[in-house]
């Protein structure tokens, strides 16, 4: 009987050597990593908070090799601009827009994790005619007001603000920032922490006030939230410390019609933690 071994390990240094960048019609830079398919089908793959584009390694070797990946360092993360301010959702997804236009990419389906799913909803929005498929990890449609009031299990907002520079990348918040329930190839996790504590904390703040505190704003996320037509699928680990329940069930009632994967026991990082099944679930959503 034959054995099913792991994929080989990708090489981070490589990888990262892989970067483009494009300069945009408003002054930003973006950089980004295509692989696959060049030929196939575009998906753009958009991280989150303090992460970038290497976000989507552990899932990489498990996602069909059909598609043209994008994988997009945002504005004020990993090797793209870092401007003094602008850090709404909607400068996030006009970048996003701006790149496609540079690439001729009309029309493309998305996969976004957490401060990346805002993104992503925000990008699908605004630009239907460009949009495919939608792919939600982590994701929020914004805390219910009438929600129960409680400590959240993990204040990372509260934690962030009382930072210092220099930020120390194995410090106790940087380590429970990247935690999870379940193991994590421990060189990814901090080369994740290192390259996030080299971020400016003058970013860190700007984008915890004007997008992250968008997933605390029911009001503005559901306003906008109707014009979201794209087939979207919404994946969410069961034991997600920022994520809590009433701000998925904000989004689920919002999209009654998304497609829904809970992962048992698994975290705000359900794709590093089981890469194959979450490739899995994404590929087969994709390939409809």
């Amino acid at each position: 009987m034959a054995l099913s071994l792991p994929p080989p390990k990708i090489d981070l240094d490589a990888f990262d050597a892989l970067k483009k960048k494009v300069a945009l019609p408003n002054g930003e830079s973006l950089a980004y990593i295509e692989m696959g398919n060049l030929s196939g089908p575009p998906v753009v793959m958009i991280h989150g908070y303090t992460d970038s584009a290497r976000d989507w390694v552990p899932m990489l070797p498990y996602v069909s090799k059909r598609f043209h990946l994008i994988l997009v360092d945002i504005r004020g993360h990993g090797q793209s601009s870092k401007p003094e301010c602008c850090y709404s959702r909607l400068d996030f997804a006009y970048d996003i827009k701006l790149l496609l236009d540079a690439m001729h990419v009309q029309k493309t389906d998305l996969v976004g994790h957490s401060l990346g799913t805002i993104i992503v909803q925000t990008f699908a929005e605004y630009w239907p005619e460009r949009t495919g498929r939608v792919v939600l990890i982590s994701s929020t449609g914004g805390m219910p007001p009438d929600a129960a009031k409680k400590p959240p299990e993990f204040d990372f907002m509260k934690q962030i603000r009382n930072l210092k520079e220099p930020i120390e990348a194995d410090s106790p918040f940087m380590i429970a920032w990247w935690d999870s329930p379940t193991p994590v190839d421990p060189d990814f996790i901090s080369r994740q922490r290192k390259d996030a504590a080299a971020i400016p904390l003058r970013v860190w703040l700007a984008v915890l006030d004007q997008t992250l505190a968008d997933m605390n704003n029911y009001a503005d996320l559901q306003r906008t939230l109707p014009r979201l037509k794209a087939p979207t699928l919404l994946i969410w680990g069961s034991k997600d410390p920022i994520m809590e329940e009433p701000m998925r069930k904000s989004l689920r009632d919002a999209l009654p019609n998304a497609q829904v994967k809970v992962f048992e026991g698994l975290g705000h990082n359900p794709f590093w933690e089981n890469p194959a099944g979450v490739a899995q679930v994404i590929s087969a959503f994709l390939a409809r």
